[in-house]
């Protein structure tokens, strides 16, 4: 599944399934999710700790590494939805909400 193909409820759907069959619900509280995304966040960003800008540009030119990214990615991504089912929160909303407040917190400068 690619991201033009995948739809986000879908995934949220999966993840829960996943959870609910191993049992984890009860492991998967918020304060252990948001403490998992911060772990794996950390396991990404150790991926490129000592690398120079153009060497985090080319990652993607070393396939091991560039697999290496996309798996703590997808850590991170799974338990951002984990938690998003366990508190019933609308990740698109969400996203929509937040975007929408950066537009005005951030504002566009004309270029001159």
């Amino acid at each position: 599944m690619s991201d033009r193909e995948a739809v986000l409820f879908d995934l949220k759907k999966r993840v829960e399934r996943f959870v609910n069959e191993r049992g984890w619900t009860h492991d998967h509280n918020p304060k252990n999710l948001a403490m998992s995304i911060s772990i794996e966040a950390a396991e990404l960003m150790e991926i490129f700790q000592w690398m120079s800008i153009a060497e985090s540009w080319d990652i993607n030119k070393s396939s091991d590494k560039f697999t290496h990214l996309k798996e703590e990615l997808a850590d991170v991504l799974i338990y951002c939805l984990s938690l998003s089912n366990q508190l019933g929160i609308d990740v698109s909303e969400a996203i929509e909400d937040k975007m929408q407040k950066n537009e005005k917190r951030f504002l566009v400068k004309n270029a001159e």
